[in-house]
Parts: C-alpha cells; sequence; structure tokens
C-alpha cells in the first residue's frame, strides 16, 4: 500500500495531530543507503518528522531543510523536506550496528548521541531562510522534535516516531504522529491527552504488530468521533537531482578549480548524496561550464 499522511483537528480544534504510515518511504531510503539497523532506525525517524513537520507547516513551494548533528557513531542527518509530501536525506555513516539498549529495542539514542544539536531551517520564499536550533536533548529523536516545536516553533507538542527494522535490515515499518496543543486547548482536554499518551502502546506495536492505519492510530488515541479528517496525502521518498543542477552548482566554483578539473582529470563525476545518482561532465561540457563559473 502507498505511504499517506492525515492531518486532523480534534475536540473541536483544540489540538492538531498528523499521522503517517511511511513504511514504503524509509523502505527506498533503507535501500539506497544500504542503511544497517541502528542507523535505519535514526535515519527513518528523522524522514517521518520531517515529513509531518513539512506537512503542518509549510505551504505551496516551501521547503524545509532538517539536520541532527550529535556525538554518535552515526555521524550527521540531513533530510530535506517539503509540502507536497516528498523527503530526501542521508546519513554520514550509514553502516552502524549497535546492540539493544536495556529494553530490548534498537539503540537510536547510541547511535546517534545526546550531545549536539537539532536545527530546522525554512526556506519560505523570502530573502534569508529561518532557522531554528535547538540542543539534543534525548538522542531518541521523538523527545527531540518534541522540545524543538516547544522552544523554537513555541508549539507545546508530542511526538511518536518509530522504524521497525528487521534481521535483514530492511524495514518492517515505519511511521509516527504529532500532536500539537492549540491556544483555546482546555485544561480537560491536556489532561486526557496525557492520560492517554502514557497508556499508548509503542507506534512500532500498533503499526507492525497491530497493522494500524494512520487514521487508527489517531482513533487509538482519541474518541472516533472527536477526530475531524481534514486532509490524506500521499508521500514518498524522492531526490529532485538533475545534471543541470550539478552544472549550475560547478559553475558557482572558481575558474582555476574548473580548468585543474579539465587539465589533471579530463572531465568530472557528480554524485548525489541524497539518491546515488552520478553524472558525467567531459572536459567540453567543463569548459562550457567555465565560461558561466564566478571569477
Amino acid at each position: 500500500m502507498a505511504d499517506y499522511l492525515v492531518k486532523s483537528l480534534v475536540y473541536g480544534g483544540q489540538l492538531r495531530a498528523y499521522a503517517v504510515d511511511a513504511t514504503e518511504t524509509v523502505k527506498k531510503a533503507q535501500e539506497i543507503h544500504d542503511t544497517w539497523s541502528a542507523a535505519s532506525a535514526a535515519f527513518g525517524r528523522s524522514l517521518v518528522a520531517t515529513l509531518m513537520i513539512a506537512a503542518g507547516e509549510l505551504s505551496d513551494e516551501e521547503k524545509m531543510t532538517v539536520r541532527i548533528n550529535g556525538d554518535g557513531p552515526i555521524g550527521g542527518i540531513v533530510i530535506d523536506g517539503n509540502a507536497k509530501g516528498t523527503v530526501k536525506g542521508y546519513v554520514q555513516n550509514p553502516h552502524v550496528h549497535l546492540k539493544l539498549n536495556d529494553s530490548h529495542k534498537i539503540d537510536v539514542k547510541g547511535a546517534v548521541g545526546t550531545s549536539g544539536f537539532l536545527s530546522v531551517t525554512k526556506d519560505l520564499g523570502l530573502k534569508q531562510p529561518f532557522t531554528g536550533q535547538v540542543p539534543l536533548v534525548s538522542g531518541e529523536l521523538g523527545e527531540d522534535f518534541t522540545y524543538y516545536l516547544a522552544k523554537s516553533e513555541q508549539i507545546p507538542s508530542a511526538v511518536g516516531l518509530s522504524v521497525f527494522v528487521e534481521d535483514d535490515n530492511s524495514i518492517g515499518s515505519a511511521g509516527g504522529f504529532i500532536i500539537q496543543v492549540m491556544p483555546d486547548a482546555t485544561e480537560e482536554v491536556l489532561n486526557d491527552l496525557e492520560k492517554k499518551l502514557a497508556q499508548l502502546p509503542m507506534v512500532s506495536e500498533m503499526m507492525h504488530e497491530q497493522n494500524k492505519s494512520p487514521e487508527e492510530i489517531l482513533f487509538e488515541i482519541f474518541p472516533k468521533e472527536e477526530v475531524k479528517i481534514l486532509d490524506k496525502m500521499p508521500v514518498a521518498y524522492e531526490c529532485d537531482c538533475s545534471k543541470d543542477r550539478f552544472a549550475t552548482a560547478l559553475a558557482s566554483l572558481p575558474k582555476e578549480d574548473i580548468q585543474e578539473m579539465i587539465d589533471k582529470d579530463h572531465g568530472a563525476e557528480a554524485v548525489c548524496h541524497f539518491c546515488g545518482s552520478k553524472y558525467q561532465f567531459n572536459e567540453e561540457e567543463l569548459t562550457t561550464i567555465m565560461q558561466d563559473a564566478r571569477n
């Protein structure tokens, strides 16, 4: 089944809630980057969170980039997302597999680390993009995105993220939810939400073991009659790289650097970090690009 994200309002608009099934999205990312279990879980959670935040906060042609830099063995994670429901990304060190943690789960905290930062840069079509940054508070990423939304976006939120990795490193399921508190939310609603979240099964259990859809995850948290579904949108891992884009990037280099590619290598190869696609440039193409290059 194709991945999709559900947007909803709950309790007459007192809460905003999103849920997503991103299994195929994360599966494609894992296959492209050949991530091992711990890297897959961290990378996948970052993709899931970016999908939901981008869907909720961006519009039209707006884009955002999430960067997670911790002191764990996977190094940095970079995710690009947009309002159309597509994401792409990469992890610095994809081949990370760790022992299970004390809860017998994949050690995402150990992979990401607990010292570092999470930043979100939004390109809203203005002169300068906006960047919000917070220190990592957990390394599990659900708590880190929750902290980011509260501190940088000033939106009290609850974030649940999950990636189930099979023994052969393939992705069994991936998804999550975000619940955001609106300004007119009552204490009664907030108390009920807190109690329900405390009793809620793990997202991986709901998706992988109970095969729940995004709507059913929301109905697990809230009474069905209190959930108003606003939108259901497809999501996917997609890269928009092209040879023309890499040519533009090469043209931003100093002319002497391009000349060195021509003289020493007689060409150049550009490799996309996000999808692994390779683009070849021969001497003639580099000469043409050099004519447009900056000094």
